[in-house]
Order: structure tokens, then sequence, then C-alpha cells
């Protein structure tokens, strides 16, 4: 994963914990968790904007 061992990982983990303590990691990730969700509504959103407007302007260009 993103070329790390599992030893970084577990001193990430440590550090994450020793920082934040374990009472407060649940909410951190649920707002990690969040902003990823409204993050991939946004994209999904502009997917679907873009490829509105290409129907558009293909209609656009059979009628001419």
């Amino acid at each position: 994963m993103f070329g790390m061992g599992m030893q970084e990982i577990l001193v990430i983990a440590l550090i994450v914990l020793l920082l934040f303590g374990g009472k407060k990691i649940p909410e951190l990730m649920k707002g990690l968790g969040k902003g990823v969700k409204s993050f991939k509504d946004g994209l999904n959103e502009l997917e679907e904007d873009v490829k509105s407007e290409s129907r558009k302007e293909t209609e656009q260009d059979d009628k001419k």
C-alpha cells in the first residue's frame, strides 16, 4: 500500500494514537469518511455535468 510496509504503517498508527488518544480516533475517522464521501459526490456531479453538456453539444451538431 503506497510503497509502505507493515512496520511503517504500525509506526504511523502509533503516532496517531499518541497524538490524538483512543477516544478521538473514531471521531477523526468519521470526519475523514464524510470528507471522502463529499469529495466523491462532487466528482460524480461534475462527471454528470460534463456528460450532459456533451449530449447537448452532440444534439445541436445533429440538428445542423
